[in-house]
């Protein structure tokens, strides 16, 4: 698998299977989808699902795919397994698969996922896809993993996580620009020292340099959802689960 993210979350297991597995939760913290929803299906068929990515306000795609779920394994792990394929021409993805496990480790679960796909679109999109989207959709997917972590731990709901960090964002953003401004502009650090300018002058490069240096660098506060503290290497060669054979791709 081309992706692989990995967390580990302090709560029950069939809470995490409940939150990752029915698409009225799912959707709630994955930020790669807008709307989940299930496809009708015969008894002991894989589920089919129609899923939907808003990209721009007025425009999302959509594609369709197949899972199947291994919920009791002799070793105590589950497993989830997938297929998708999406047929908009703006899509960047043709088509993929992926797996989810569970794996219980003391107080907690190690949650994993290795994922893959195909581009279209030729050479232009093979391009766009290694300089843009696969570490766009990385990214994504460690951030929406801790998004899950923070609701399961701690009770922050997916929605106050997202206000979290763009309001986080909004202050760092408003650091840099007022630092590096100020760094630039002599007379506009001292205007910042108010009174103290006269005294404190000599101190005035150095505090922006630190709040600048903090405000690029300091680790996000414990309340934001952060990608960074997802693992993005597998400690161990990963390999798909024999239950991805079982799928076919959705057409």
């Amino acid at each position: 698998m081309g992706l692989y993210i990995e967390t580990r979350i302090r709560t029950d297991l069939d809470q995490l299977w409940t939150h990752t597995q029915d698409p009225a939760h799912h959707q709630r913290w994955d930020l790669r989808f807008t709307e989940i929803e299930p496809l009708p299906r015969a008894h002991g068929e894989p589920q089919r699902f129609r899923y939907a990515t808003r990209v721009l306000p007025f425009l999302a795609v959509s594609g369709t795919g197949v899972s199947a779920g291994e919920k009791e394994r002799p070793d105590g792990t589950r497993t989830s397994a997938l297929r998708f394929a999406s047929p908009h021409p703006l899509s960047l993805l043709a088509e993929g698969s992926g797996y989810w496990r569970y794996v219980p480790d003391g107080d907690g679960v190690r949650f994993l996922t290795g994922y893959d796909y195909r581009t279209r679109w030729g050479r232009l999109g093979a391009f766009a896809d290694r300089r843009l989207f696969r570490p766009l959709m990385g990214w994504a997917t460690a951030w929406s993993f801790d998004r899950l972590r923070l609701w399961l731990e701690r009770g922050i709901t997916p929605e106050r996580a997202l206000r979290n960090w763009l309001l986080e964002l909004l202050a760092r953003a408003a650091v840099i620009a007022v630092s590096a401004t100020a760094l630039a502009d002599d007379a506009s650090a001292l205007r910042l020292l108010g009174p103290f300018a006269a005294s404190t002058a000599y101190l005035c490069p150095l505090l922006l340099a630190v709040a600048l240096c903090a405000a690029l660098c300091a680790a996000p506060l414990p309340g934001t959802p952060a990608a960074r503290r997802c693992l993005r290497r597998p400690p161990t060669r990963a390999c798909a689960p024999r239950l991805l054979d079982t799928l076919e791709t959705p057409r």
